[in-house]
């Protein structure tokens, strides 16, 4: 049960975009009408907190980081206390935080697809222009929550808010079956969330090529259901693409998944990818150079982008994690409590580590 006993004061994290994450403190938020707070229990660190906040603020305008902010857009928590005109969750209740608040009455946000609203003014995403998950209490609106049930952990739920459910969507875009071979460029938590969904959705092979020697062993020691998660994981090399042609029988997956936002790796996924293949791009950043005949229309591909997820699509890709007996908290390689919350970041900005995330109470093992 949750203590509805709350403190004043909280700690929280913030990020001054100088490669540091500072510990400060805010008065404990009283919901309004329509919102919850929670009390925190996992906020996991996702890749675009390092490439757009922590180094240095690179986002302008009304989807910029907004200084003073408190960090972290993959929160989950339980409710503590609800404001008045809450219609379905209550206190106690476990849950996770899509961490787009939207508008609401857009197309986009109509569709669920908050990541998208249009609207400059009450477009808000938690951890960039309101308050965010790296905090002991966190304000919430009603709207944007999921629920987290009892079989999933809360840093099961904090992937789902975002790199679990970044993936989903892709996948569900492009469609993985017991048909195809997969191939997922860059392997960090978002590389390693792609595998997984993809051998829980029965792709008879996965291929995954990184760079970064330590991701390379994290993603050889794991395993998933008795047996490796990947089937062979490549060193990025430029034999990268005869090397994957070799392994399917010089077809070429039939699925391809980039993670990485490198103009290498983006053009190899694209050429590994067989005839009549698709490639699903979700690494954010970077660029990319094709040569549309050779590499796509006589091939007949699919290239497809994916940004972020439906609320809706969140709330599925819980139900099939129960289904699944899968748990998300298997790729988190390092647990910190939130007064380290500054080695957390400086470690995944080292991206010497799989998911990294900051945990409370019973999530702190």
């Amino acid at each position: 049960m949750a203590n509805t006993t709350t403190p004043e004061k909280m700690l929280c994290a913030f990020l001054p975009g100088d490669h540091t994450a500072a510990l400060g403190t805010r008065p404990v938020p009283v919901p309004g009408h329509g919102e919850v707070l929670l009390r925190m229990k996992a906020s996991t660190i996702c890749g675009s907190d390092i490439r757009c906040i922590y180094h240095e603020h690179l986002g302008k305008g009304p989807e910029g980081y907004q200084p003073g902010i408190i960090a972290g857009h993959e929160p989950c928590g339980q409710i503590v206390k609800t404001g008045p005109g809450c219609r379905r969750f209550r206190e106690n209740d476990r849950v996770i935080v899509y961490h787009i608040s939207g508008c609401g009455v857009c197309n986009d946000c109509r569709r669920g697809y908050m990541i998208s609203c249009t609207s400059e003014k009450y477009r808000r995403a938690y951890g960039w222009q309101r308050d965010g998950g790296m905090a002991e209490y966190l304000l919430a609106e009603e709207k944007d929550l999921v629920s987290l049930p009892d079989s999933l952990t809360y840093a099961d739920g904090a992937q789902v808010a975002c790199g679990f459910g970044t993936v989903y969507e892709g996948l569900e875009k492009i469609g993985v079956s017991g048909n195809d071979a997969v191939l997922v460029t860059g392997l960090g938590p978002v590389g390693l969330a792609s595998a997984t969904l993809c051998r829980k959705l029965g792709a008879r092979q996965i291929l995954g090529v990184e760079f970064l020697d330590e991701r390379i062993q994290i993603a050889r020691k794991l395993h998933l259901d008795g047996r490796p998660l990947f089937d062979h994981v490549l060193k990025s090399a430029p034999e990268n693409l005869e090397q994957i042609l070799a392994l399917t029988n010089h077809n070429g997956v039939e699925r391809a998944v980039e993670c990485s936002a490198n103009a290498t790796a983006r053009n190899l996924a694209l050429r590994a990818t067989r005839k009549w293949g698709k490639m699903v791009m979700l690494g954010e950043g970077g660029s990319m150079s094709l040569n549309p005949s050779p590499d796509m229309l006589h091939d007949q591909k699919t290239l497809v982008g994916s940004w972020v997820t439906s609320i809706w699509k969140m709330e599925e890709l819980v139900e099939r994690l129960v289904h699944w007996n899968l748990h998300p908290d298997i790729l988190i390689t390092h647990r910190f409590p939130l007064e380290k919350v500054g080695d957390a970041y400086a470690l995944m900005a080292s991206g010497k580590c799989g998911k990294v995330a900051v945990c409370f109470d019973e999530e702190l093992k």
